[in-house]
């Protein structure tokens, strides 16, 4: 607890609370009043968890939609909770990161999930090609809080630190205004959660490593490889079984599988066999949210009411981040694809803000004027001025060369130029 409440382990875990940012908790108090509320009150909040007398506030409960449509439960805790979580996170990661599986990979430092997928196809291409795709159901709302304290009393040899941790994991939940007390799970939210999480599920990675199978973990997501069918029911039974009585997790019997690889949905990828060797991509559910996020942000009414810059700014935000997650994929015909239809859905933004017909034809002009394709006027002005609906008229060759990827891609005072995906992802 000393090492925890030092100076400089406070002045860091508040830097990190600061740049993490985040919405206030039941207390209303914001990320840029912790600096001032720690000068004045640091010396009084010491004391009360070296006296054990410190008591955590319940944490605020919100939700965030899934992508199978289901809303997932976060527990968002105080400013100040969150400085003092942070604070024992990371002492609690330097006494545990180096002991961890090396194929454990969620929520710990310089490990990603990229490096998971490296993983599993390290195990494909070795010839372990059957997937036990292990799901544990509602996992931060099970861990049993005194087998969670048995496990860090293994290592952890201090009363305040381990009273400190079960106050926290016993803050109680407030939701419409009424405080729920909680004997079981950890809320998924604060920065105490991933280490805990990587400490309870410890147990189970030694026990994969002791039996010697060849397995990947991300947070609570597992796939165990095995080289036959028989084999990996086996495996999927034995390991449920020891999960449910070790450490009293329930798996999902309709979500926990067997399957090809070809049929697996790990982190969002999935796998395909090259001619030599297993490769991954996206799978057609992560296409989709990349198509349904865009879809959301070019909604015309909504574009054509705020500038460009916004609009431009925004898309590049989810398209990079998109294809910096999948980047490791095969995705080079997706990506070309995509990229067409979002730049003719931004087409029809640009024409529609353009409204009037001479307007478009002014525009289309000075364009054709600075181009090496030389449309004629004629067929400027046929485009102008269709009848048909956007849609259509944003899709002919025309608006297509003129409006083209180089041209989107082009800066313009305050709005950015327009993301070219498919030179992005080869780049």
């Amino acid at each position: 607890m000393e090492v925890i409440l030092q100076d400089e382990n406070l002045e860091e875990a508040i830097k990190r609370v600061k740049s993490n940012k985040g919405v206030a908790g039941v207390d209303k108090m914001t990320v840029d009043e912790i600096d001032e509320y720690f000068k004045s009150n640091k010396e009084t909040i010491k004391k009360q968890i070296l006296e054990k007398k410190y008591r955590p506030q319940p944490v605020r409960r919100v939700y965030i939609p899934k992508s199978n449509g289901r809303k997932r439960p976060l527990g968002i805790p105080t400013v100040v909770d969150r400085v003092i979580q942070q604070a024992i996170a990371q002492v609690l990661t330097k006494i545990y990161d180096d002991t961890f599986s090396d194929n454990s990979f969620g929520f710990r430092p310089n490990r990603s999930a990229q490096n998971a997928i490296m993983r599993t196809l390290d195990y494909l291409n070795e010839g372990y090609e059957w997937v036990v795709d292990l799901d544990i159901e509602a996992y931060f709302d099970t861990v049993n809080h005194d087998k969670l304290i048995s496990i860090l009393r293994e290592r952890v040899f201090d009363s305040a630190t381990l009273h400190l941790v079960r106050k926290f994991l016993q803050a109680g939940i407030m939701e419409k205004g009424l405080v729920k007390s909680n004997t079981i799970g950890m809320p998924q939210g604060g920065p105490l959660s991933p280490i805990l999480s990587n400490i309870y599920l410890d147990k189970f990675d030694k026990e994969l490593e002791q039996r010697g199978l060849h397995f990947v973990r991300y947070a609570d997501d597992s796939n165990i490889f095995v080289k036959s069918e028989m084999a990996a029911n086996r495996v999927m039974k034995s390991v449920t079984s020891w999960l449910e009585r070790k450490l009293f997790l329930k798996v999902s019997s309709t979500k926990t599988k067997v399957v090809r690889p070809t049929n697996s949905n790990f982190l969002g990828f999935t796998y395909w066999k090259g001619s030599s060797k297993w490769e991954c991509k996206p799978t057609k559910k992560s296409k989709k949210s990349l198509y349904d996020k865009c879809r959301k942000e070019l909604i015309r009414k909504k574009c054509v009411a705020q500038t460009n810059a916004k609009t431009f700014t925004r898309i590049n935000q989810i398209v990079k981040g998109w294809i910096n997650y999948f980047r490791i994929g095969r995705m080079k015909n997706f990506i070309d694809e995509f990229g067409q239809w979002l730049r003719h859905k931004i087409r029809v933004i640009l024409l529609k803000q353009w409204k009037t017909p001479s307007r478009i034809y002014k525009n289309l002009q000075k364009l054709n004027e600075k181009l090496p394709y030389h449309f004629s006027d004629e067929q400027l002005y046929s485009v102008a001025n269709t009848r048909l609906g956007l849609y259509k008229q944003a899709n002919g060759n025309v608006v297509n060369f003129l409006l083209n990827a180089d041209i989107l891609a082009i800066r313009k005072e305050e709005r950015p130029g327009l993301v070219n995906p498919l030179a992005y992802y080869l780049r």
